[in-house]
């Protein structure tokens, strides 16, 4: 599997200088949410073009651009050391845990900051002071259950991973876990267990279509659009209503064919509802016969582009590619008409698919003021006057819209920054393979980037080795072919973030369908805690910003936003409706990914900071 490279700002600075990292460059998409690019720079370096505006309003400052990924073994500890402060605006997650454990392992003070829409937030991060990044547990990004995405969609946003994954599937790495075509094994399409194990392990020949790779078939017809269409959306249809136990209970999906859509001249079939033309060009939903033509003219372009590439070559989805976001846009939308799904424009498309809520210039602009008066108390030397600061989307009753809590202390139990990091996960080892381990468990949900893990057995058995090769054979194989059994512990290190997790594994043969492993006392809940006289006392003269301790740490919602038009937008408008009661604070942290943890300071105090 590819990685996918963190491409968002981090700001690192000296008392004398400043260096950007930025692996990203500047799309037509970027101009409306900041003042530092202009039409012109489209196509050039973040860092390089922010150095340079920059500049103009304060030649005497020193800016190192450096064009890069934050997460490049470059940056290690030691790099990190020689700066006195680290400010992120970063857009992901991965890229946020990491910089969090280089800041953690160098001691440095980390400014953390996010927008989404008329939020935002921004906390300062200090090793031993503060918590970390990582002190509360997140959520994992909302997935769906394969046969949903495969059989029964339901909701637009389905057809939009359909049409993701059908990307890979066709033109990108492909991946068994994205497959796109019906799945036979949906134990809802029969009603006896047996029955559903016997399509499970049916032949490739059934109902006509042969299982065989989706790129190599679509290889096989010179990826012919007209084929690929009749294909997906005529009979890959037609096969799920052979299994007519889907659709006892909901509505069955109708087949396309694209000679049946040529012969369409309103574009609006019998069942169709009309569609909205009014708008702007992306923000129009279009008919079925121009998303078939505008499906079939982007398979066109990434079949040119993927040809251009050679033998082997992939292409990545990305959003701000035109002919790879109108083919996702094409056919999700063509999907969702055959499951009588209200259709969507491109611009909502385009939300939906990068998991984005679109950025406001001024909220971006709030955020970065307050992220300079956090700064310049660092620089001071008051880290006890810095503040976690709100930014909600109405005022509260008393007419605030930035609302300060003093910092909370660092989680004991946190696996990142504790005094002795530890985690006790509960899995079946007789199923998980040291290769899941590795990406799943300790990369994808641990954050690490190169683990090497020992199995502490007695021996010093290596289990994963960051150098490439040296543990490559054990990569397919079960984690009880190495004696690893309930209460089995492994010592996990990543010495580029300089960082050790002992992780004590628990056997379980009883985790619920489609979970492959689970973190045990992850996202616990805890009581909140009550401000007392001493907390009161503890800000100095000078420091009274009417702050208070951040009390209670609700269940998170998920990481990734997803923003749908016919549905009322998630913001700050169930903590306004309690507002007179007590004040609930999102804490954001991305300009195009959301984490809301709430917190609850007294409605009394909020008054410090007004903008009227």
């Amino acid at each position: 599997m590819k990685a996918n490279v963190p491409k968002a700002l981090t700001t690192l600075s000296t008392c004398d200088a400043t260096f950007k990292v930025d692996l990203d460059t500047i799309d037509v998409s970027n101009l409306n949410r900041q003042f530092l690019f202009q039409k012109k720079h489209v196509g050039k370096s973040k860092a390089q073009v922010a150095k340079e505006s920059a500049l103009q309003f304060c030649p005497e400052a020193k800016i190192t651009a450096y064009h890069d990924s934050i997460m490049n073994p470059d940056y290690n500890v030691e790099f990190f050391r020689q700066f006195t402060l680290v400010m992120n605006a970063l857009d992901n997650r991965a890229a946020r845990n990491h910089v969090n454990r280089m800041c953690l392992a160098a001691d440095i003070p980390l400014i953390e900051s996010g927008t989404a829409g008329y939020l935002g937030q921004v906390t300062v991060i200090k090793k031993g002071v503060t918590e970390c990044y990582e002190c509360q547990p997140k959520p994992t990004q909302k997935t769906f259950p394969g046969c949903t995405i495969r059989n029964t969609p339901s909701e637009p946003i389905h057809c939009i991973v359909w049409a993701k994954y059908l990307f890979n599937q066709l033109f990108g790495e492909e991946d068994a876990d994205q497959e796109v075509s019906p799945d036979t094994a949906d134990p809802e399409a029969a009603w006896e267990l047996s029955d559903a194990a016997a399509r499970a392990g049916a032949s490739n020949e059934d109902g006509g279509i042969k299982r065989v790779s989706t790129k190599d078939w679509a290889r096989s017809t010179g990826y012919d659009p007209v084929k690929i269409f009749n294909k997906l959306f005529r009979d890959d249809i037609k096969y799920l209503l052979t299994m007519d136990q889907l659709w006892r209970r909901r509505k069955a999906p109708v087949p396309l064919d694209w000679a049946s859509v040529e012969k369409i001249e309103t574009g609006l079939l019998p069942h169709q509802t009309c569609t909205s033309r009014a708008g702007l060009k992306d923000q129009q939903v279009l008919d079925v016969r121009s998303y078939a033509h505008l499906f079939a003219q982007s398979v066109d372009h990434l079949k040119a582009r993927l040809a251009e590439k050679g033998d082997g070559g992939e292409l990545v989805w990305d959003k701000d590619d035109p002919p790879a976001m109108n083919f996702v846009t094409a056919a999700a939308n063509l999907r969702m008409h055959i499951f009588s799904i209200n259709m969507k424009s491109k611009f909502d498309v385009k939300s939906m698919a990068g998991n984005i809520i679109p950025a406001i210039a001024t909220t971006n602009a709030v955020i970065a003021g307050l992220i300079v008066l956090e700064g310049l108390k660092i620089l001071s030397g008051n880290l006890e006057q810095c503040r976690t600061i709100f930014l909600n989307k109405q005022p509260n009753p008393r007419k605030k819209l930035l609302v300060p809590c003093t910092l909370d202390p660092p989680n004991p139990g946190c696996y990142v920054c504790s005094v002795k990091p530890e985690v006790t996960v509960k899995l079946n080892t007789q199923k998980v393979s040291v290769q899941m381990l590795q990406d799943r468990i300790l990369k994808d949900k641990f954050g690490m980037v190169a683990p090497d893990v020992q199995i502490e057995d007695g021996k010093g058995t290596i289990l994963i080795s960051s150098e490439e090769g040296e543990t490559e054979a054990n990569n397919n194989k079960n984690l009880c072919e190495f004696g690893i059994r309930n209460g089995s512990r492994l010592q996990v290190d990543d010495f580029l973030q300089d960082y050790t997790l002992a992780v004590t594994l628990l056997h379980s043969e009883d985790l619920e369908k489609d979970v492959e492993f689970e973190v045990v006392g992850d996202a616990p809940d805890k009581a909140p805690h009550k401000l007392n006289e001493e907390d009161g006392k503890a800000i100095t003269n000078g420091s009274d910003d009417g702050a208070q301790p951040s009390t209670s740490k609700a269940a998170e919602q998920d990481d990734m936003l997803i923003v749908d038009s016919d549905e009322e937008m998630p913001s700050s408008s169930r903590a306004e409706a309690n507002m007179e009661s007590r004040s609930l604070k999102r804490k954001l942290e991305e300009e195009t990914e959301v984490v809301a943890i709430k917190r609850r300071c007294p409605e009394e105090d909020d008054d410090i900071i007004a903008l009227d």
